[in-house]
């Protein structure tokens, strides 16, 4: 789990006085091409879920800070809840008391939980004096699985399983890599006999996948040979890009006969320092590109852990939530409706695009550079009730991360009307701060 940075990062911050951070580098001007005669689908924010955010008790954030970006998934399990805490140190009440609440807000939000297992056993980053199997015994881990499996059919809600995060990292899995392929074929096996029907998560590995990469092979060949292959593939990019993982996948599945395409989820992405609007925004252009869903990452620890929404609000002195800019880019982006449309990116840079009728909407994604971006815009024709005349309305906003405090909104840059040339025009947007974004919104010329 993401929140592992937290402990390096503080050791690093205590062992040097002075941390100096590069700045970062300036891209060569680029362009990007939207077209919006060549669409297909139609959007189902796939990068609209994060990993806990949500109080203990399962009443907050507010319901309006969810809805309003089309939340889609939680990942939680307890974790941190009492240190030591879980099942392993006799505290797993507390854990899954808060597991429960935050099943049962997801379901009334319309989104779906991914269960996080390991956090209710109590391997959540604090030592812990046990896991599972060991010295060949699993009789505590079988009652575990009987206690959680009871917990989950109670709530009446179905829940996606995430066998165990990162047990390619000691931190989460402190034991042998075959102890944990023990685990899983106990895992999956139990899950398909007693919870038939309900989708397995795996491996949540700290990682990506490659082609010569030994770890993610090695899975993949073990749950292939054991008839123990996940409904869902996972992994976590901090930081990577989406689109290449996607088809290291693809390749390394196509090797083994593993049939895909299949649903792949990026349950962990967006490292610490690309939190803002403009790797935000870039990482949900890549994920939407890529065809997989993405759960934000959380560097947060403790109780603020649970709260925040994954670190896309702040509190102010009266414990009141406030949105932060990369909260602005995730509504921007749940108001994209329609049609999604194509888009060829730069080498730093990507978008999402749609239209439907009356606007068209791109929501522009920069990989930590800053740069002049030319947005060409073509297929204006084959767009509905916007150009009128030969013209649209062209409505740039600038998204601040406000050194990653709150943020009232988007920020106008520019409004105004503009003819066509051959139904295409080119908006240049100076992208002087590596951390911010733009959107860019079409509309009739007597559009606000």
């Amino acid at each position: 789990m993401a929140i592992r940075s937290v402990r390096l990062l503080a050791a690093a911050l205590v062992a040097t006085s002075v941390v100096a951070l590069p700045a970062p580098a300036r891209a060569a001007d680029e362009s990007i091409t939207v077209n919006f005669a060549v669409a297909g689908g139609t959007p189902a924010y796939r990068a609209s879920g994060w990993i806990y955010g949500m109080t203990e008790n399962g009443s907050g954030p507010a319901d309006h800070f969810y809805t309003d970006v089309k939340f889609r998934a939680m990942r939680a399990g307890g974790a941190q809840l009492d240190q030591p805490g879980g099942w392993v140190s006799g505290k797993y009440d507390r854990r899954w008391n808060a597991t429960r609440a935050q099943i049962l807000r997801t379901r009334a939000l319309g989104g779906t939980f991914i269960l996080l297992p390991h956090d209710l056993w109590g391997a959540d980053g604090y030592p812990i004096s046990r896991f599972p199997g060991d010295n060949g015994n699993w009789a505590d881990y079988d009652n575990f699985l009987t206690r959680l499996i009871a917990d989950v059919r109670a709530t009446g809600v179905t829940v996606q399983w995430d066998i165990w995060n990162e047990p390619n990292l000691g931190l989460f899995w402190n034991r042998s890599q075959s102890q944990y392929f023990e685990l899983w074929r106990r895992t999956y096996q139990r899950l398909r006999a007693d919870l038939p029907g309900t989708l397995i998560v795996g491996p949540s590995f700290a990682g990506v996948p490659t082609t010569n990469g030994t770890w993610w092979n090695q899975y993949l060949d073990n749950v292939r040979a054991n008839n123990v292959v996940p409904d869902i593939f996972s992994w976590h990019s901090l930081p990577s890009d989406p689109v290449a993982n996607v088809a290291a996948a693809n390749t390394t599945l196509g090797n083994r006969g593993i049939a895909h395409p299949r649903p792949y989820q990026i349950n962990e992405y967006g490292a610490s320092n690309e939190q803002n609007p403009g790797d935000g925004s870039w990482y949900i252009a890549r994920l939407e590109r890529a065809g997989a869903d993405g759960l934000r990452a959380n560097w947060a620890s403790t109780s603020n852990l649970h709260n925040d929404l994954g670190n896309l609000l702040v509190r102010n002195s009266a414990g009141q939530h406030l949105p932060k800019g990369e909260w602005w880019v995730y509504r921007y982006y749940a108001t994209q409706t329609g049609t999604i449309c194509s888009v060829t990116p730069s080498p730093a840079y990507d978008a999402f695009a749609t239209k439907a009728t009356g606007n068209a909407k791109i929501l522009v994604g920069g990989g930590g550079t800053t740069g002049d971006i030319a947005v060409n815009i073509r297929g204006l024709a084959s767009t509905t009730g916007i150009v009128t005349n030969n013209q649209i309305r062209v409505r740039v906003e600038r998204i601040p991360h406000n050194g990653g405090g709150a943020v009232a909104g988007p920020v106008i840059v520019r409004n105004s009307i503009v003819t066509l040339n051959g139904g295409a025009t080119v908006v240049n947007l100076a992208h002087t701060n590596a951390d911010e974004t733009f959107t860019v919104t079409l509309l009739p010329p007597s559009g606000t």
